[in-house]
């Protein structure tokens, strides 16, 4: 039997997902949990155990705090790793934007072409027919109509909404920013999946982990945008679409005058009668996906809402302004009697590889320890003191990590030190290589 004939038929996808499972994975595997106390552990080795990060533990004497303070950035729409490889090719899975891939896919419609922000989502139970698509086409209001195949596939138990699209036409639905991402362009063109960064979020997927599909083939992610498509957690290309089961014409996009949304998704209802769903879009596609606050690769400290309901620390942490990294974290850790610095450290290189990669990430975690800003007003420390809480220096940043991890247990060790990990990025993978990277560091500087 063929690979296509043994794939389920995907079903249709509803806009409107149900459920909190969190999915984890490590390069090859994947694993899914439903307790209460988090995302159960896989048995496979994660990628950044400690062998694998000895090579990039031994520059923290050298390593400047000062030079990375002084670096800013500007938010990027996109994240994507490059090639084949696992997000921890370059040890820091973490790290602000990933690897790009200059690509062999060549300019898929290229940057510049015309944008034509979606105002309306259409989701059909079945193909939409021709004459329907016309008929949408010649509403008053209706500028451009393009339809895109769709389904829900299974990872694990866990549903995934997806489009299938030609790259080429695509991009011009795609907010600017994302566009002009060739990165994503590539990565659909060789078979790979883009995340919406909600979806990344809401399942704890990793950049370059590759997630075997319940029934099918494998996908690996290989970036993450967002689209501000709610509901759709992804896109793959027309030929994966197809390996997959998606059903093909069941999406459709409408542009039009954004003034006019409210007419047109009117307009649109008359025509499909019930079963479809039309959701307005009347920001277009470049609004901020709509999610819980998180970070575009599932890196990063916690949710606003559980940021919330637990114990806030001391805001004011005195560390100085040690002239190394490995200085720094010693300090830092300090703030939270019974914290190895060496889990700083681990942190620090997962999130930003020491500074060097600051952010903003795609959901706009933010600094050398990628904070989210209501995570950081929360916990945010003012370290060296000089009467201002930077969540970009430092000096504030990871002794502000130490305060976090602190108000979650990480002093006490043992599980609970794992469980202040996991609250820092709630993956099982994430807690495993931040402990492993630790290990690493306690050899490389006893």
């Amino acid at each position: 039997m063929t690979e296509r004939q043994s794939l389920p038929r995907s079903r249709v996808f509803m806009v409107v997902l149900a459920g909190s499972l969190a999915l984890t994975a490590a390069a090859g595997a994947v694993a899914v949990a439903v307790g209460a106390t988090g995302p159960a552990a896989v048995t496979e080795t994660a990628p950044g155990t400690a062998d694998a990060a000895r090579a990039g533990v031994s520059d923290l004497r050298e390593l400047s705090p000062r030079r990375a303070s002084t670096a800013t950035a500007s938010a990027p729409a996109v994240r994507t790793t490059g090639g084949t490889g696992t997000a921890g090719d370059t040890g820091d899975t973490g790290a602000a934007g990933g690897t790009r891939d200059a690509g062999a896919a060549g300019d898929a419609g290229g940057p510049g072409a015309a944008p034509t922000p979606p105002r309306l989502l259409v989701i059909s139970r079945s193909t939409l027919p021709q004459q329907t698509r016309d008929d949408i086409a010649g509403l008053e209001h209706v500028r451009k109509v393009d339809a895109f195949d769709g389904g829900s596939v299974r990872v694990s138990g866990v549903g995934l909404n997806l489009l299938a699209v030609d790259p080429a036409r695509f991009r011009a639905w795609a907010p600017k920013a994302v566009a002009d991402e060739q990165g994503v362009w590539d990565a659909l063109a060789r078979g790979e999946l883009v995340a919406d960064g909600a979806a990344v979020r809401r399942l704890g997927l990793a950049l370059g982990s590759h997630y075997q599909v319940d029934g099918g083939p494998r996908l690996r992610v290989a970036a993450s945008a967002r689209f501000g498509l709610p509901g759709v957690d992804g896109l793959v290309g027309q030929e994966t679409g197809r390996r997959l089961g998606l059903l093909p014409g069941v999406a459709l996009l409408v542009h039009g005058p954004a003034k006019a949304t409210d007419a047109l998704g009117a307009g649109v209802r008359k025509l499909l009668g019930a079963g479809s769903q039309v959701v307005p879009l009347a920001g277009g596609a470049g609004g901020t996906a709509r999610a819980k606050a998180g970070t575009g690769t599932g890196t990063g400290t916690g949710t606003g809402t559980e940021t919330a309901s637990r114990p806030q620390a001391a805001r004011r942490a005195s560390v100085g302004r040690p002239g190394s990294y490995l200085e720094l974290y010693r300090k830092a850790a300090e703030v939270c009697p019974g914290l190895s610095w060496t889990v700083l450290a681990a942190i620090g290189q997962v999130e930003s590889s020491h500074g060097r990669n600051n952010g903003p990430s795609s959901a706009g975690a933010q600094g050398p320890m990628q904070f989210m800003p209501a995570t950081w007003k929360a916990y945010g420390v003012d370290g060296d003191g000089d009467g201002v809480r930077d969540i970009w220096s430092p000096y504030d940043a990871v002794p502000g990590a130490a305060n976090y991890l602190c108000a979650n247990g990480a002093g006490q060790g043992g599980k609970k030190l794992e469980k202040a990990v996991w609250f820092y990025n709630h993956s099982w993978s994430y807690v495993r290589k931040v402990l492993g990277i630790a290990e690493a560091y306690a050899r490389t500087y006893p």
